[in-house]
């Protein structure tokens, strides 16, 4: 299991005009990113008791949370995720499954998951049926993103955040989301065992400190 490093800063428009002159001339644009970027949408899910949410905004040291996510409104490559956090470090699990498959867990008819051979979909089952994880909002945003091979660097602005409030129609490409309101855009750094110093350089801006900011946070804070 490979446990990365991650920062993440608050940043402004001017910021991210200054940040995507020296990404573009030091790292390489993902391959996967249509025009340098690419619309994300995620579905996050949560226990009745916010235990996600809460474990988040107490800054509880070993937390997780899962969700589905696609881009750029393809519902033909969805994936679900598991990220994992513990003593600042994240790791991401993921499994690839069918808009009928994240139809039936919408529904909440989940006993296909033990027979699908995948560990992450057997764990959301068990999560699912005792701790009533379930879907709980939608968050969309734009993404721009930039790698860098020597460790493993990868770095995002990611902008135009938005809340699906209580929504969950999360293949429907129409679902209606907003603004999820004063929330800045964020930088974020994120690396294996080492960071190179040339990115370490080009990703300091002066008064912007590491944060714990959190999007599905940020689009809870509605509902």
């Amino acid at each position: 299991m490979t446990w990365r490093h991650e920062w993440k800063h608050e940043i402004n428009a001017s910021d991210m005009a200054i940040l995507r002159q020296r990404l573009r001339a030091v790292m390489q644009t993902d391959p996967y990113a249509a025009d340098g970027k690419y619309e994300v949408r995620s579905l996050y899910f949560d226990t009745p008791e916010d235990k996600a949410l809460r474990e988040k905004i107490d800054g509880v040291d070993r937390r997780e949370k899962f969700r589905l996510r696609y881009y750029n409104g393809d519902t033909s490559m969805i994936y679900l995720e598991k990220k994992s956090k513990r003593s600042g470090l994240g790791h991401k699990q993921s499994a690839r499954v069918s808009a009928d498959e994240v139809r039936s867990i919408m529904e909440n008819y989940c006993r296909w998951m033990m027979d699908s051979g995948s560990p992450l979909l057997k764990e959301l089952y068990c999560k699912m049926k005792f701790q009533r994880l379930r879907p709980r909002t939608i968050v969309d945003y734009t993404r721009e993103p930039f790698v860098y091979a020597p460790g493993n660097v990868r770095v995002t602005l990611d902008y135009h955040i938005r809340t699906g409030l209580y929504g969950t129609d999360f293949l429907n490409p129409a679902a209606v989301t907003i603004p999820a309101g004063d929330v800045p855009a964020i930088l974020e750094v994120k690396w294996d065992a080492f960071l190179p110093s040339v990115i370490r350089d080009i990703v300091q801006l002066e008064g912007r400190h590491t944060s714990a900011f959190s999007k599905y946070a940020a689009c809870r804070s509605y509902c």
